[in-house]
């Protein structure tokens, strides 16, 4: 993942791109932040966690910019977005989610909204593909449901 992103910078400065380069470096400069913080190379998932945490942050930005209707801003922060997202893999479908909870509440068996933390850590597997923060949300709806 490392190489490719790398390369595709490479490329960005071939095709004097200064957007897509621009974007690029802010995002080897995170990963970079994030090797120092960790002491050692990253792997894969944990460089996918970067790339959603620098979408997560342009979302949040591109929320606040709405509110003062900054639409050149929130332009940029989409195709910045869309950058990013070529190096994220496919996000699973609703259904597929559900059926993964589904298969964590049948091994775990949970009885209260006590056993959440428990769901969530078997759960951790699909951070690379699913947004955690609505997996959370669905399993706290099952939960309460109980």
């Amino acid at each position: 993942m490392n190489n490719q992103i790398a390369n595709d910078l490479v490329t960005a400065m071939k095709e004097q791109d200064k957007f897509k380069l621009s974007v690029l470096r802010m995002l080897k400069s995170a990963l970079q932040l994030e090797k120092i913080n960790q002491k050692r190379e990253l792997e894969d998932n944990e460089v996918i966690n970067v790339i959603k945490k620098q979408v997560k942050m342009r979302l949040d930005s591109i929320a606040e910019f709405a509110k003062f209707n900054k639409t050149e801003e929130i332009a940029n922060l989409e195709k910045e977005i869309a950058i990013l997202k070529v190096y994220l893999p496919e996000e699973l479908s609703d259904e597929a989610i559900e059926t993964k909870i589904n298969e964590a509440f049948a091994k775990i068996n949970p009885t209260s909204i006590k056993d959440m933390g428990l769901i969530m850590k078997k759960l951790q597997s699909i951070s690379a593909v699913a947004d955690m923060s609505k997996v959370s949300q669905i399993v706290r709806e099952k939960l309460n449901n109980l």
